[in-house]
């Protein structure tokens, strides 16, 4: 059993397959001269030879046996050692060739695979690998040759024991590629059921709080029930499938060596062999089979691992891009974009349908619309993340498909009001976005997020400690260190996807200020459902059903009367109303608390008297 393919990853690694080659033969050499002497001092023990004396033992027997032993023990450990060699440096090539791939996708690399399978394939199935390059294929090219030395070695002693040991040899490596067949099957339902339950378990675990809110927890705990059954049930088919091969392998071994000492002990008794002869054929006799018996305990392993490989090429082989050296000219970055559609789903309804717009560098532009217009979309198409959009996007005279995704990343910073925030300190994280940040500019970009307080409160400031997915922050402080961190990514383009949506009045107001600060150095796109936030817009673009039906500053657009008016109108009135019921609260809650402060002092006036 052996892959091509995973032979061709093999570099650097070669050398140490072929070395463990050598020290499993140095042992196999070192082992039949050991035997070969001891059965030489039973000989003279039992022939009362002068050879058998303490220093004669010594000297003829016991100290090549020891040297012999000491030579396997170091071929052992050196074997060892390199087995370990190959598995590391092919784990370290694999992941690096994963983590390549995921460059080389960008961020639209969750069209393909799963966070959950993602993982479980660079991990998990990356160690099951180990096994296959460690050990196996070494295995494997000293089971095939292995028998056929000790054949030579042994004809010596008896042609027919050789001959019959020799012909059972086959028998083993055919009852392992009996079970291959079934294997790679089961192995294959194995891992998809796998996979399955980790995507089911990892969307479990990070949608656990809105579970239990639905009270839907019980339910899904039942479905993960179930899942791990299934799961169970293939795991334990396996086993069973590896502890039949199992039988089956220990059969033919112990049995084939059983029918060459019979053999041997027959021709024995015939008179035809020697007894030193019969001794070695008796001693030897396994040695044609263990090699392939332990092929076959690295085998299953070893299936499992290209189980594993078939998900990891998988992976590899999504289709990349083309090379695109298609560069922007710093100087012309005004935006063109001519008959821009776009669909998710072949079949489904168009996400944006025939938009055209044309703004200049340097340019507040507002995108604002009822939810599901298709802004996130049009987001999501100039930062590359939805490939395959039909018409043109021009940036000066550069078709924005024709710049790689790596160039796009160092054009446009994008920042959403669910931007992830990773564990470790605040330094850490606003470093992201900028590495050579000096702690001024860091302080200077938490302050116009309104962050600056908060981190100079706590005694570590910039080095505070972030829990794993921010749980040690509230929603809008998570939102704040984003945008501070994008604020410090410096750019040509930035777009803020409705990165303001969770924080307070006040820190909405300087946030904005800081967006609007960027321009006319830099081209913001603001993505808001927030009319109010985009009174400052250079143009506003409202968007229905994926079409552009209105374009203008908010004066222009507010005056022509129509569905940004009436948006602008429906918002306001609601803030309104909200701002009223708040003062109502407000004041009801001051006349309750006047009337307790009257009632307690009447009563301290009527005790008092």
């Amino acid at each position: 059993m052996i892959k091509k393919r995973l032979l061709d990853l093999l570099k650097e690694e070669k050398k140490y397959i072929y070395s463990q080659v050598i020290w499993k033969y140095l042992q196999f050499i070192c082992r039949v001269l050991i035997i070969y002497m001891i059965t030489g001092l039973l000989m003279d023990i039992l022939s009362d030879s002068n050879r058998v004396y303490w220093g004669g033992m010594v000297n003829n027997y016991m100290l090549p046996i020891s040297i012999m032993a000491l030579i396997r023990f170091f071929a052992f450990k050196m074997e060892a050692r390199d087995a370990f060699l190959a598995s590391a440096d092919i784990k370290k090539t694999l992941r690096k060739k994963v983590y390549e791939k995921l460059l080389s996708l960008g961020i639209s690399y969750k069209k393909y695979i799963s966070k959950a399978e993602l993982t479980q394939i660079s991990t998990e199935g990356v160690e099951q690998l180990e096994v296959y390059f460690g050990k196996y294929l070494s295995q494997l090219i000293y089971s095939i040759s292995a028998p056929v030395v000790l054949f030579i070695i042994l004809l010596r002693a008896n042609v027919k024991s050789s001959i019959v040991l020799f012909v059972m040899v086959p028998l083993l490596p055919l009852s392992i590629f009996a079970v291959q067949t079934i294997a790679n099957k089961l192995l294959g339902k194995y891992w998809e059921k796998y996979a399955n339950l980790s995507d089911s378990f990892l969307n479990s675990v990070e949608g656990l709080t809105t579970l239990k809110i639905y009270s839907r927890d019980e339910e899904r705990a039942r479905v993960l029930d179930e899942e791990a059954e299934g799961f169970r049930k293939i795991t334990m088919k396996v086993l069973i499938m590896q502890l039949n091969s199992i039988i089956v392998m220990d059969t033919f071994s112990y049995g084939g060596a059983a029918v060459g000492i019979a053999v041997a002990l027959s021709e024995f008794f015939k008179g035809k062999t020697t007894l030193q002869g019969t001794l070695m054929i008796i001693l030897l006799s396994a040695e044609f089979f263990l090699p392939l018996r332990k092929l076959g305990s690295y085998f299953h392993i070893a299936l499992n691992g290209m189980a594993a490989s078939d998900r990891i090429f998988r992976f590899l082989d999504i289709p990349e891009e083309e090379e695109k050296n298609a560069d922007v000219d710093l100087n012309d970055l005004n935006f063109k974009i001519t008959e821009l559609s776009f669909t998710y789903d072949e079949g489904k309804s168009e996400a944006l349908k025939n938009i055209n717009l044309d703004f200049k560098s340097g340019t507040f532009l507002s995108v604002v619309g009822r939810s599901g217009c298709g802004k996130s979309t049009l987001a999501k198409i100039l930062t590359g993340e939805n490939k395959n959009y039909q018409g043109s996007i021009k940036i000066g005279n550069v078709e924005l498909s024709d710049i790689s995704s790596k160039r796009l990343a160092e054009l446009f910073t994008y920042c959403t009001y669910n931007s992830y925030i990773f564990k470790g300190t605040i330094r850490e994280n606003l470093l992201l976005g900028d590495t050579a940040a000096t702690e001024v500019a860091m302080y200077e970009a938490l302050q116009k997020v309104r962050l600056y307080d908060f981190v100079k409160r706590n005694k570590e400031g910039l080095d505070f400690k972030i829990s794993e997915k921010a749980s040690n922050l509230s929603g809008g402080q998570r939102q704040r260190l984003a945008i501070a961190r994008a604020l410090l990514h410096d750019t040509p383009f930035y777009i803020f996807d409705e990165a303001a949506s969770n924080v307070d009045i006040e820190s909405e107001e300087c946030i904005m200020n800081a967006f609007k600060a960027l321009c006319p150095q830099k081209t913001v796109i603001f993505i808001s459902h927030r009319i109010k936030n985009t009174i400052d817009s250079d143009m506003i673009i409202m968007l229905r059903d994926g079409e552009v039906i209105e374009t203008g500053t908010y004066k222009e657009l507010d005056k022509l009367g129509y569905e940004f008016h009436d948006l602008a109108v429906q918002q306001l009135e609601l803030e309104s109303y909200g701002n009223g019921k708040r003062r109502e609260r407000e004041e009801k809650l001051d006349d309750s608390i006047e009337l307790e402060t009257m009632d307690e002092s009447f009563e301290g006036g009527e005790r008092h008297e």
